[in-house]
């Protein structure tokens, strides 16, 4: 004869099920590493870019290795079509397909691994809270373009996108909250370092998403 269930593993079975029918659980630790990988590379070929070529440009109050250039004459920045052609752009552009494409392939065999819907009502509801303070922020950082002020682009990204995983986290892993106050203030700090936005990119979008990335690997997925 089979031994009843105890209180608590039914709680625990219970607690399992609300998580899976209110949060998007399938998320890959491995995910992270990929993306954090990624940055780090893209990093590395924008860092001998920037500091590479000794290029000195003009934001219009303080000049920068690397950035893309300003007419110190009239004060105005560079159109979109302009900032598209500058190889920063491309190197950042071709870093977040590659992260992209990778946190979707762990992500897709995390979701057949635990048997959840790749895109339910929950991966729904997750990426319009991820989405919304994102498309947000990158309005905000093309004015900026516009107007030349790029040495505030770099703490804008890592703002805008802590916020955005903050504002998704409840609808997913709570982790991803932390991960997202450590990019919001990683940011911040950036703020009173204008002039280092690369190697505080490289911090955030690379070594700070790979320890997320293990950490997560080590609590749900390994074994």
């Amino acid at each position: 004869m089979s031994a009843k269930p105890q209180p608590i593993d039914t709680l625990q079975d219970i607690k399992q099920m609300m998580e899976r029918s209110s949060r998007f659980i399938s998320l890959s630790g491995l995910s992270g590493v990929a993306a954090g990988c990624c940055a780090l590379v893209g990093a590395w070929f924008a860092y001998d870019i920037i500091y590479g070529s000794h290029r000195s440009y003009s934001t219009g109050h303080t000049r920068y290795y690397g950035d893309p250039e300003v007419d110190v004459t009239t004060g105005r920045g560079v159109s979109l079509s302009e900032f598209m052609g500058n190889s920063l752009f491309q190197i950042a552009l071709f870093t977040f397909i590659a992260a992209l494409a990778l946190a979707f392939l762990f992500t897709y065999l995390r979701s057949r691994k635990t048997n959840t819907p790749l895109w339910g009502s929950q991966s729904k509801r997750l990426m319009w809270n991820v989405a919304i303070p994102m498309v947000v922020g990158g309005i905000y950082l093309w004015k900026m373009i516009q107007e030349g002020i790029f040495g505030l682009i770099a703490p804008g990204c890592l703002i805008f996108y802590g916020l955005a995983l903050v504002n998704a986290s409840k609808y997913t892993l709570k982790e991803i909250r932390y991960l997202g106050f450590c990019q919001i203030a990683l940011g911040l700090i950036n703020l009173w370092n204008i002039g280092y936005g690369i190697h505080f990119w490289a911090l955030g979008f690379g070594v700070l998403h790979i320890i997320y990335g293990i950490v997560m690997w080590w609590k749900y997925e390994k074994g």
